[in-house]
């Protein structure tokens, strides 16, 4: 599997991230969601790069012109709920693009929670045959939601590629997806921070980040 961090990199990418982090920041939702989906546009725009292309003529007024257009019948898939802004920045580069939502969240298997489980109980989505398949999720923690959406979609076909996209990992995440999909998937990440806590939250993190856009849940 191959991995691209972008916090290696210097671009704006870094100060959006930044932001994110900043505890105070984070009292604002609109910002902090908008600081996602803009990581998400530039994530897709990179990514974007990678993608088959092929020329299409277009007609002016004055004339024609040959441009390489995006060739991939691309379905960009979302883990639901923290996953919905960093979606809507992909759609907003790839907006012709299929869309698929899973509902894979963890649950604390012990009194202490420290010990997590993963629960998938809903899906839509298009087959992925022939397509390729960009799943976003914000957080890639332990890797388990993010295998569990990637198990789920695969069982509607097989993919032309496959593109697992994060704004922040740890190396325990990395590792379960190197373990769990096919060596030609590529994962991007905005940053992948040195590891969690005893609660499987990242650290440093930026805390969770389904709460910090929709409010916290019962």
């Amino acid at each position: 599997m191959k991995v691209i961090n972008f916090s290696e990199q210097n671009s704006v990418i870094n100060h959006f991230m930044a932001e994110i982090r900043d505890k105070s920041y984070q009292k604002n939702r609109l910002l902090f969601r908008n600081n996602i989906e803009r990581i998400g546009e530039m994530m897709a725009y990179e990514l974007s790069k990678t993608l088959t292309y092929k020329p299409k003529t277009v007609t002016t007024p004055l004339g024609t012109i040959d441009i390489p257009m995006i060739k991939d019948e691309v379905l960009l898939a979302t883990v639901l709920r923290a996953g919905l802004p960093f979606h809507e920045g992909f759609l907003r580069v790839f907006d012709h693009a299929e869309n698929g939502f899973v509902s894979a969240f963890r649950m604390y298997t012990n009194r202490e929670h420290t010990e997590v489980g993963i629960h998938t109980e809903y899906m839509a989505s298009p087959s992925v045959k022939g397509k390729t398949l960009i799943i976003v999720d914000p957080m890639l923690a332990t890797g388990g939601s993010m295998v569990a959406a990637y198990e789920a979609l695969l069982k509607t076909g097989k993919p032309h590629q496959v593109h697992i996209a994060s704004v922040i990992g740890t190396p325990e995440g990395v590792e379960m997806l190197q373990k769990s999909v096919s060596d030609d998937v590529t994962l991007w990440c905005a940053a992948i921070d040195p590891g969690m806590n005893e609660h499987k939250y990242i650290v440093p993190g930026f805390g969770d980040c389904g709460d910090l856009c929709f409010g916290e849940k019962l």
